[in-house]
């Protein structure tokens, strides 16, 4: 079975991959100071407890904070006796290469996005991905990653004017029923959902017309179903789209499997 790990600035996602269907899916606070053990004490009692088979032999890992991923190599020489393919690193293809500036690197969440969504929807596509940052995942008709804009995230932003401005409360993102607020959770929910919705809003519109091709929009990370409940309409809403993407880069990988194939 695959492994399929996902590791963010906030969390860390491990899925398990059957060659059909994700089996279990886990998540853990992203910290560079776990080590390997941990991880697999922590992850064994999680799989144990779904009654999932300890029977991995493959590992796949996209990483956006470097540190995290020498302890994540050593869980998978040291029990599952593998050597991980690394999204971003010279020896994992990708179906199709990026086309961004020379020397450029894009995120390996990025990658896989572009990946997952190209394999499910075709080119032409728009990926906004809610994490700790904002990304717009701008995907070209071939499915090779172009860029796209990177917002502050919603709850980053959140904490920012929480911690910014003393008399402000910490309150949690949700949908209000009014714009206008009338006390002052309401006019932070109201400012921070309305607001993002049309940040969003904006920035799908913007390049779509510089792009100058029709594109769908495809909405994933823990926020999306949230904010597709406003004005923000998604062709669809899928939260498990960077794993997915993560399997067709380990396919294409082992297989040697092409989008044309």
């Amino acid at each position: 079975m695959l492994l399929a790990i996902d590791c963010g600035n906030t969390n860390t996602v491990f899925s398990i991959w059957d060659g059909t269907a994700f089996l279990a899916t886990f998540r853990a606070s992203t910290e560079h100071q776990r080590t390997a053990d941990q991880y697999y004490v922590w992850l064994a009692t999680l799989m144990g407890a779904r009654g999932v088979p300890m029977e991995i032999d493959e590992v796949i890992i996209a990483s956006s904070v470097p540190r995290v991923v020498f302890n994540l190599r050593v869980l998978c020489d040291r029990y599952f006796d593998t050597r991980p393919l690394v999204v971003g690193k010279p020896e994992c293809r990708l179906p199709a290469a990026p086309r961004v500036d020379p020397g450029v690197t894009p995120g390996p969440d990025r990658l896989a996005n572009a990946a997952g969504a190209f394999d499910r929807h075709g080119g032409d596509l728009v990926v906004v991905d809610f994490g700790t940052a904002t990304n717009f995942d701008v995907v070209d008709s071939d499915g090779a990653y172009v860029g796209g804009p990177i917002a502050p995230g919603v709850n980053l932003s959140l904490e920012a004017l929480h911690l910014g401005a003393a008399a402000l409360p910490h309150v949690d993102i949700t949908r209000p029923e009014k714009v206008i607020g009338t006390n002052t959770v309401a006019c932070i929910q109201s400012g921070v959902f309305w607001g993002y919705s049309g940040l969003i809003e904006g920035l799908v519109r913007r390049i779509r017309e510089e792009y100058g091709r029709p594109m769908k929009v495809i909405g994933t990370g823990g926020l999306a179903p949230l904010f597709s409940q406003g004005d923000l309409t998604f062709d669809s809403v899928e939260d498990d789209l960077t794993m997915h993407g993560l399997t067709v880069i380990h396919k294409y990988n082992t297989q040697g499997l092409t989008h044309e194939q």
